[in-house]
């Protein structure tokens, strides 16, 4: 059964500021600022008196539209998130077969003698990402979520090892921990 405009609301949390133009929102918070488009057929927001971001259909809302719904809202609620307490992944260097060296310099993180290749292995780390390497860890910190676990998923592909037995060659950086949230 459809239903007649359908809305949600978003509560904006103490200390953030909240602006949108167009179809972009836009957040500014103590860790940082940070802004994403939401330009979906059929969908509007607005900021309400009542300090909340207001979500609300254009036409009769479908199940699939409630569902869109629930994922925007599920967007906004990441962004005010991080612009509260940035996000952090920490990766785990691991080498057993050949000593591996991993720098970062001007924006390319560099990966050196992954399994005794000769050629290194670069990633450029995108604006907004803080990489720190701290021995055999490394911590990417960020107030995007999404950008935060895309380079993290990155990194840990770029030292991806195929056609070798994974039981035996067990080198490469991996994904431990999201937000203080072992992976196990």
């Amino acid at each position: 059964m459809k239903e007649k405009n359908f809305t949600t609301s978003i509560k904006i949390p103490e200390g953030v500021n909240v602006s949108i133009e167009d179809h972009t929102l836009l957040a500014e918070g103590p860790k940082g600022k940070n802004s994403r488009e939401f330009a979906y057929q059929g969908f509007s927001m607005k900021l309400s008196e009542d300090k909340s971001v207001v979500v609300l259909t254009f036409d009769l809302a479908t199940k699939r539209e409630k569902m869109l719904m629930n994922t925007i809202s599920a967007h906004i609620e990441n962004i005010f998130a991080g612009v509260l307490e940035k996000y952090t992944y920490t990766l785990k260097v691991c080498s057993s077969h050949f000593p591996m060296n991993v720098s970062y310099k001007s924006n390319k993180l560099i990966v050196k003698n992954f399994l005794g290749e000769k050629a290194n292995r670069i990633l450029s780390i995108p604006e907004g990402v803080e990489l720190k390497i701290d021995g055999t860890n490394i911590i990417l910190t960020g107030v995007d979520k999404e950008k935060v676990g895309t380079v993290a998923s990155r990194i840990e592909s770029l030292t991806r090892i195929t056609n070798r037995d994974r039981r035996i060659f067990q080198d490469g950086i991996f994904i431990t921990d999201k937000n203080g949230k072992s992976i196990s």
